[in-house]
């Protein structure tokens, strides 16, 4: 059949069962946006007011349902607006098509309207090519079929991961007589089966293991394997500790969690992994901050602690650490097959000394946290309004967060109960993700509550989308921990350099005062609901009020900013260098907080 080659990629998403598209329709896109026209019974088109937004839109949709999205831009500055969502689901291995378009074939090298062209003829694909899995740039309509194909293999194969398409506007249009192949007929299938003598290296060291730990990373949550995680913990009664990434990929009410491991950790997860015998981590890049930038003893001491290590991705094993077994294979059947292999083999875990150690470490770290929470501030603490989040949403809420003081007290104090629904910008560590990835989150899931909660300088990023959301029907409540400034960084250059050095962190009016935002005000005129507390007491009755609303929803609370009490004292160690004539200020540091922490 004759269709354009804006047609042939709508249609090939119809086939592979893609039920929107996201972008910004402008000149270097126009014949491919047309092409939604009549189809909007099988594929909707839904517009973003940033193009990197749209990118978070569709990684958030991906990560609630494992089905990936398109994402379409213009030639140009709205291609370029791609590169951070790009290079956050890359760094998260998770899956987003982006569609750009780009300068007519035989105007390549002319310099035409928002063409990069200096170094090569339209060369902005080069910009995108650290942060995709794989780039096509077609330059006849009757490739597209295949190439459509090949992206579906790339983005769901192995290791998940954006791809990109540079499709020349004239491309688009153009009219090719093909035939779209059967999606199934051109699509990889199958699990990677772990290798059968390496399971039994692996089951011979859990066998043994007196302290065993499980590291999980977000391998786990690729998979899936939130079953066989949980099956083989238990037959190995092993600790289960998670990565930034893998946090809410084991239920954290369970017995055998032992919280978070890194410079953003817990004291439970540091012991725990810090004096393992037997470390068995899947999914996991052993980045720096989970690994304590690599300071022997404080997260891992590897060797003694033997490693075993399952990831889909061959180049993450023995990257940071010698392994004792390298199993490249997908965690769904590797988890399975360990847990089938050691079940009814180690006994009851709840009997074990090991056992009630960590129960113990597990109770000491969880009263930490309530004594934090109950900290007497002027405004409330990030801690409090966590536990008053918390004890407000349903057990089964999306909780969506970017980085910052926000992001690192949800991975040391805010319990997840159903898998999944953890979802942050990670290894990337992307401020302005968490507005736009929980509308995508919203999208795939309407019948779940969905919340974002960001600091004030990260909502800033894309506070925007609310608008989105709002004409999208998609009814999110953003929860922003509003401090006016970058209190994350200005709280590590207290903490590294001492509590006269910070600079260039805080909003401040011209007369010194801080710059705090009618941000509800901001939102109502978008059309949300909205609300403002400074009150601890007034946080659950205006966040129900929130998830009531039937509408996108804000709730601003002004929260305390003064050190430490701005942040929560971080327990691991992460290396940020200071000048030497600094140094006798990170002593001092200590002995000021020694208090805060356990």
């Amino acid at each position: 059949m004759k269709l354009t080659g804006g047609e042939i990629v709508v249609e090939s998403l119809i086939k592979h069962d893609v039920p929107y598209a996201i972008g910004i329709p402008g000149h270097g896109s126009l014949a491919l946006a047309d092409a939604f026209i009549g189809r909007e019974d099988r594929i909707k088109l839904l517009h973003a007011r940033q193009e990197m937004c749209a990118v978070h839109m569709a990684d958030g949709y991906y990560r609630a349902t494992g089905t990936p999205l398109m994402v379409f831009t213009s030639i140009g500055p709205g291609a370029i607006n791609t590169a951070i969502g790009a290079a956050t689901a890359y760094m998260e291995s998770t899956a987003v098509m982006i569609i750009s378009g780009n300068a007519h074939v035989h105007m390549r090298g002319q310099g035409l309207l928002q063409e990069i062209e200096r170094a090569q003829d339209a060369n902005f694909p080069r910009a995108l090519e650290p942060v995709v899995k794989r780039c096509w740039k077609p330059d006849l309509a009757s490739k597209l079929p295949t190439v459509m194909a090949r992206a579906f293999n790339q983005m769901l194969s192995g290791r998940r991961g954006p791809v990109l398409i540079d499709l020349p506007m004239d491309i688009q249009a153009a009219d090719a007589d093909v035939e779209l192949p059967v999606a199934v007929e051109r699509r990889a299938a199958g699990l990677v089966m772990p290798d059968p003598a390496q399971l039994e290296r692996a089951r011979k060291l859990l066998a043994s293991a007196k302290r065993p730990v499980i590291l999980v990373g977000g391998g786990v949550h690729s998979a899936r394997a939130y079953d066989e995680l949980i099956a083989l913990a238990e037959a190995a009664g092993a600790a289960v500790v998670c990565t930034m990434q893998g946090k809410s990929a084991f239920p954290e009410d369970h017995p055998l969690y032992a919280w978070h491991t890194g410079s953003k950790g817990t004291t439970v997860g540091l012991k725990m992994t810090s004096t393992a015998d037997v470390l068995l981590a899947v999914g996991c890049r052993f980045a720096d901050e989970t690994a304590c930038s690599y300071k022997d003893g404080v997260a891992f001491s590897i060797p003694p602690t033997k490693l075993i290590h399952i990831d889909i991705d061959p180049s993450e094993i023995g990257k940071n650490y010698p392994v004792a077994v390298g199993l490249c294979a997908d965690a769904k059947p590797a988890l399975a097959a360990l847990a089938a292999l050691l079940k009814g083999k180690r006994g009851d875990y709840r009997k074990t000394a090991y056992f009630k150690e960590l129960k113990a470490e597990r109770d000491k770290w969880l009263a930490h946290v309530e004594r934090l929470r109950a900290i007497k501030t002027p405004l409330p603490t990030i801690s409090r309004l966590l536990g008053e989040i918390r004890k407000t949403i349903a057990r089964d809420a999306f909780v969506v967060h970017s980085s910052g003081n926000t992001q690192a007290q949800i991975l040391q104090e805010f319990p997840f109960y159903v898998p999944g629904t953890c979802v942050t910008s990670g290894g990337f560590s992307c401020m302005g993700f968490a507005l736009p990835a929980a509308m995508g989150v919203k999208l795939a899931m309407p019948g779940r509550q969905v919340v974002a909660v960001v600091g004030d300088g990260d909502f800033m990023m894309t506070m925007q989308e609310l608008a989105t959301a709002v004409e999208l029907g998609l009814n999110v409540v953003t929860i922003v921990a509003d401090n006016a400034g970058w209190l994350a960084i200005k709280d590590l250059q207290q903490a590294a350099f001492g509590k006269d050095r910070p600079s260039g962190t805080d909003f401040l009016l011209p007369d010194g005062t801080p710059h705090l935002m009618d941000f509800a005000a901001i939102a109502a005129g978008m059309g949300c609901y909205s609300e403002t507390v400074s009150k601890a007491d007034d946080i659950a009755p205006a966040l129900q009020r929130c998830l009531s609303a039937g509408r996108p929803a804000l709730l601003d609370v002004k929260v305390h900013r003064d050190f430490p009490h701005s942040g929560s004292p971080a327990v691991g160690w992460w290396d940020v260098p200071i000048p030497t004539y600094l140094k006798s200020r990170r002593a001092k540091y200590e002995k000021e907080i020694k208090g805060e922490k356990l």
